[in-house]
């Protein structure tokens, strides 16, 4: 499964955007994490094939994931961005097998978030 994320970029803080990923096949649960410089990968959120979400605590009330599974496109739609929400972006697609889990991963979008 190959993934191509979109979306990133440098917005004010207090702004706005939405990322995109795209999977080349179907996928059971897909989700974002993100990286900040100096700082390990963090789950930002998740959603499932049957729609439930996880979210990080920092990010509750101001992000939002939904998935359109006719295109297997996850979205990512960041409202009232602060300083700290800047990192790479990552999105990730888990499908499960017989054996267990297969983790997918695109090749990261930037998000800065700057005066």
């Amino acid at each position: 499964v190959q993934l191509q994320a979109s979306g990133g970029g440098l917005v004010q803080p207090g702004g706005y955007l939405r990322l995109s990923c795209a999977a080349s096949d179907s996928i059971n649960a897909m989700g974002w994490y993100r990286q900040a410089p100096g700082k390990q990968r963090d789950m930002v959120a998740r959603i499932f094939s049957e729609g439930s979400t996880n979210y990080a605590d920092s990010v509750k009330g101001r992000f939002a994931i939904s998935r359109d599974n006719a295109k297997n496109t996850v979205y990512l739609q960041m409202n009232s961005l602060k300083l700290e929400d800047t990192a790479v972006y990552y999105c990730n697609a888990v499908r499960y097998t017989a054996w267990g889990t297969d983790n997918y991963w695109g090749q990261g979008t930037e998000v800065t978030v700057s005066s």
